[in-house]
């Protein structure tokens, strides 16, 4: 496949002069301009760049997009740049257009009795919620970074959250798309249909495609009525196990009103009450896992409340769970979900840590963490696993801190040194109970080249087919999700 070559040297100034009156938005080009856009979220991945380009409508992304075609410039697509996989940075050879969409700010359109909403690509996920609920409506998907993570960017990973077990994917939640293509032709794709059987789902084939196919622009998105009552709980349990037994008894018990169901593990509250002291341990007596459940409603609180409570009882009554509280306020709820969301936070403030996010069979859930945290314990003695995540769903973040005795600055590179052999581990275990190593962070560069390593030979050939056909230069986001060669 013909690829931008990094080593063909950068275009000259006068190009940038073009591009700049093609496509009448902002052209970022002074370094301290550009630093923000070349820096990864997490701030592991450093990239160059010709310049950023801003559009402020889909004709001057479509304009940006047909000027590097000519110029054979790679293309990197940018929403709120909050990724984890790195696949929003430039490389570092310096001959790249960081696109950004955050210029596309509009909310198109909103059809409450279709239950659709159309929105540009660069509105945050916070602004589509709030616009939503302005119209006494709810669009569920749900991120601690919802007020920075664009759409474009939701969409472009396939973003997941807490709320999947309900509502799905990003994928899901999306009826149709506006894209430009490698070739600076634009797809009108914003059907608010929920049946379309008319040929190739061409709205699947760029969502999770993290830009390397082209740039989503638009998107119409699903909405819902909002809920008459939410209710939250949180119930101590053994072990995974266990947790597995509590959600059949929800799922049975709630149906589909059962909106979000974490596991948490015990080193996750303790490193949270550690950090963020504010917060409390909702139990006088520490358990080994955690799990946390919303129900949304459409009877009532008082209905929920009940439902609610008489599924603790019975789990607690069965040993399923051993303690258990429901909120009875919205600060209550609010202080319980704390304690999830402050998680990722609260590890990056203890150290260095290698993250995992995975996925395997439901049912496999249990089976797979006592395998896996047995053969990391035995391989490396006195590692600590932070294990949290959407259990009903089937995606965990596995994560490992180093041993307590091996914290802080001076043993960093020592642990660092283990990610590729605890990496292959643990990614060895996913694959083999059937699951997939990047569940919703998608793989960008982090993940790329060990995709490659568990997906068959006829999997990858598709994908490189499909990648071919819709960028034959290979300008867009080079060097994410497909491997080089």
């Amino acid at each position: 496949m013909n690829t931008v070559d990094a080593s063909t040297p950068p275009a000259p100034c006068a190009d940038l002069d073009t591009l700049r009156q093609r496509f009448g938005g902002r052209l970022l080009t002074d370094a301290a301009d550009l630093e923000p856009f070349l820096i990864d979220w997490r701030r592991r991945y450093f990239g160059r760049a010709l310049a950023v380009a801003m559009p402020d409508s889909v004709e001057g992304v479509a304009a940006v997009v047909r000027w590097c075609a000519e110029q054979r410039v790679a293309v990197v697509p940018q929403g709120g740049n909050t990724g984890l996989a790195g696949a929003a940075t430039p490389d570092e050879a310096g001959r790249s257009i960081v696109l950004s969409l955050a210029r596309l700010k509009r909310v198109r359109a909103l059809d409450t009795v279709n239950n659709s909403i159309t929105v540009e690509a660069g509105c945050t996920l916070a602004e589509v919620r709030a616009a939503a609920e302005a119209a006494g409506r709810l669009f569920p998907l749900s991120l601690p970074s919802e007020g920075s993570c664009t759409i474009g960017g939701n969409l472009s990973t396939n973003a997941g959250g807490v709320a999947v077990l309900r509502y799905g994917n990003a994928r899901e939640l999306c009826l149709g798309l506006e894209v430009v293509t490698a070739d600076g032709e634009t797809w009108h794709g914003l059907r608010g249909l929920r049946k379309d059987n008319t040929g190739y789902d061409l709205r699947d084939l760029f969502i999770g495609a993290e830009g390397t196919l082209g740039v989503i622009t638009a998107a119409t998105l699903k909405l819902y009525p909002q809920p008459a009552a939410q209710i939250t709980a949180m119930a101590a349990v053994g072990d995974p196990h266990a947790a597995l037994r509590l959600l059949e008894q929800a799922q049975s018990a709630l149906g589909s009103s059962l909106t979000a169901f974490e596991l948490i593990s015990d080193l996750c509250l303790e490193l949270v009450a550690k950090h963020f002291p504010e917060h409390r341990r909702p139990f006088a007596q520490p358990s080994p896992y955690y799990v946390l459940l919303e129900t949304s409603d459409s009877e009532g609180e008082t209905h929920a409340a009940a439902v609610f409570e008489a599924l603790m009882e019975r789990a607690i009554e069965t040993g399923i769970v051993t303690d258990a509280v429901v909120a009875t306020s919205g600060a209550q709820s609010r202080a319980l979900w704390a304690l999830r969301e402050l998680i990722s936070e609260a590890q990056a403030l203890t150290g260095k840590n290698i993250k995992h996010d995975i996925s395997v069979p439901i049912s496999s859930i249990g089976e797979f963490v006592e395998h896996t945290n047995a053969e990391l314990q035995r391989r490396f003695p006195g590692i600590r696993m932070v294990v949290f995540g959407h259990l009903g769903d089937g995606n965990l973040h596995y994560n490992v801190s180093p041993p307590v005795d091996r914290t802080g600055p001076a043993h960093e590179d020592e642990f660092l040194a283990l990610q590729p052999a605890i990496n292959r581990l643990t990614h060895d275990a996913v694959h083999a109970f059937g699951g997939s190593i990047s569940a919703e962070h998608g793989l960008g560069q982090l993940r790329r080249d060990e995709a490659a390593r568990y997906k068959s030979t006829v999997e990858m050939a598709l994908m490189r087919r499909i990648k071919q056909a819709l960028d034959p230069l290979g300008i867009m986001n080079p060097g994410k999700v497909l491997p080089p060669g």
